[in-house]
C-alpha cells in the first residue's frame, strides 16, 4: 500500500472488501447451478448497477457518469463482466477454494499488463514474482485430481477461465488507471456494472433456465449483487484512488484465506497441503510482481 497513508484509512475497507469478495464463490456457484454461468453473471451485475444507481443520482454524480460513459461501460466488460461469466462457470466444475486460489494471480497478469501497456519498469524481482507466481499456477494445475481437458466438461477449460478472468482483471486495472484516473468511486462502480450488465444482456436472456428457479438460488444472487458486488465494487474504486490498481489488486492475497474457510465450514470442501503450497508460492510470486515486496 501507500506508505504515506496510514494504515487506519485502508485496512478496514481492505479486509471488508477480501470478505466479500471471498464468500461471493460460494453464492455465485449458489446460482450458477440454478441459473447457468451467462445469466448468473447477468443477474448478479444488473442487481447491483440497479442498487448503485439511486445513490448515484442521489449524490449528483450523473453528469459525471455521462461525460465518462464510454470508458466506464467498456470497464466494466473487463471487470465484471466477461471476469463474472467466467467464474461462474468455473464454479460449476472446481472447488470454491480452487477457484479463489486462481484469482489470486490477478496482481500476476495486472503486473504484466502494466508493464506491456503503460511502460511500467520490470526490475529483477518483479520479473522473479511473475515466474513464481506462473510456476504456482503450473504446479497447482499438475496435481489437480479429475479430468483436465479442455472440453466443456473438463477441469482444464475451468482453471483456462479463472485465468482468463484475473487476466481481464489486470488490463481493467491498467485501464481505470489510464482512462478513468480521478472519476469518483461511485461512477466508476455503477458505470462499470452497467457496462457489463448490457454486455452480458444478449447471452444471459439467450441462455436463460427454461426450469422453474428455486428461491434459495435467487436469495444467493441478491447477497451476491448488494453485499459482493454493489458494496464491493464502490470499496475497490475507492482502495484504487488511494492507492493506485497494483495495491488495490492485491486484496486478492486475503480473498482464498475467506473462500478456502467458507468452502470448508459451508460445502465440506478439503483443502490439500499441496493447494497451500501453491497458493504460498503463487502470493509470494504476485507479491514481488506488484511490487509489495522486494525492490521495485
Amino acid at each position: 500500500m501507500n506508505a504515506a497513508l496510514p494504515w487506519r484509512q485502508w485496512l478496514p475497507e481492505f479486509v471488508l472488501l477480501a470478505m466479500l469478495w471471498g464468500s461471493s464463490f460460494l453464492f455465485m456457484r449458489e446460482g450458477a447451478y440454478a441459473f447457468g454461468p451467462f445469466a448468473t453473471a447477468w443477474v448478479r451485475v444488473t442487481l447491483a448497477a440497479c442498487m448503485l444507481t439511486p445513490v448515484l443520482m442521489w449524490r449528483r454524480e450523473w453528469p459525471v457518469l455521462v461525460n465518462n460513459w464510454q470508458h466506464t461501460l467498456f470497464s466494466g466488460l473487463l471487470n465484471a463482466g466477461i471476469p463474472f461469466a467466467c467464474y461462474s462457470y468455473a464454479l460449476l466444475h472446481l472447488s470454491t477454494g480452487l477457484s479463489s486460489i486462481l484469482n489470486a494471480t490477478t496482481p500476476l497478469f495486472g503486473a504484466l499488463v502494466a508493464r506491456v501497456w503503460l511502460g511500467d519498469r520490470l526490475s529483477w524481482s518483479r520479473a522473479l514474482g511473475l515466474g513464481l507466481g506462473f510456476g504456482g499456477v503450473a504446479l497447482l494445475a499438475s496435481h489437480v485430481s479429475g479430468d483436465l481437458s479442455f472440453n466443456p466438461e473438463g477441469m482444464g477449460l475451468a482453471m483456462a477461465a479463472c485465468l482468463l478472468a484475473t487476466f481481464c482483471y489486470g488490463i481493467a486495472g491498467s485501464y481505470t488507471q489510464r482512462f478513468l484516473k480521478g472519476v469518483p468511486a461511485m461512477v466508476t462502480s455503477t458505470g462499470s456494472l452497467w457496462g457489463a450488465s448490457l454486455g452480458l444482456l444478449l447471452p444471459g436472456l439467450y441462455f436463460w433456465p427454461e426450469h422453474a428457479i428455486p428461491l434459495r438460488a435467487w436469495l444467493a444472487l441478491g447477497i451476491a449483487g448488494f453485499f459482493c458486488t454493489a458494496l464491493a465494487y464502490v470499496l475497490y474504486f475507492r482502495l484504487m484512488a488511494k492507492t493506485g490498481p497494483a495495491r488495490a489488486m492485491t486484496v486478492t492475497y486475503l480473498i482464498p484465506v475467506f473462500a478456502n474457510l467458507i468452502g470448508v465450514v459451508f460445502l465440506d470442501e478439503v483443502v490439500t497441503s499441496w493447494m497451500l503450497g501453491c497458493a504460498v508460492l503463487i502470493v509470494l510470486g504476485t507479491a514481488l510482481a506488484s511490487g509489495l515486496i522486494g525492490k521495485r
